[in-house]
């Protein structure tokens, strides 16, 4: 039977509650929900929505990278988002790090999160490169 490997990178958010941000089986790779926060700060990267997008999506390059991946081998991101007023402003931004790569996407709009000044966190599902 498969191991279920779990990881916090280095160079990443450290985690809010008692969990890892990744955990692993096989080829089959979930990453948990993340917000923008700088890891080298432990601060938001900035207080709007684009900001905290990138960061969100910089935080996940790592982490793939981390367990055999890349941006490219996602197969569906989960946005919770806070104010739906922000969609076009985070597509933008997911675009811009996402390039042409288009995995499935479910966007959730949530009343709350729980680190004061999040407009959004995202949690992904991937496959390693090989």
């Amino acid at each position: 039977m498969p191991r279920v490997e779990t990881s916090t990178p280095p160079n990443t958010p450290a985690p809010i509650g008692p969990y890892s941000h990744i955990a692993k089986v096989g080829r089959f790779i979930t990453i948990g929900g993340t917000a923008g926060v700088d890891p080298e700060k432990g601060q938001l990267a900035g207080e709007d929505v684009q900001s905290q997008t990138g960061q969100i999506l910089d935080s996940f390059k790592v982490m793939l990278s981390s367990v055999g991946s890349d941006l490219e081998h996602i197969v569906h991101v989960n946005v919770f988002l806070r104010r739906m007023s922000d969609f076009e402003a985070m597509n933008e931004a997911y675009v811009e790090k996402m390039g042409d790569h288009r995995p499935a996407r479910t966007v959730i709009g949530v009343s709350e999160l729980p680190k004061p000044g999040v407009l959004l966190t995202m949690n992904l599902t991937a496959v390693t490169t090989d």
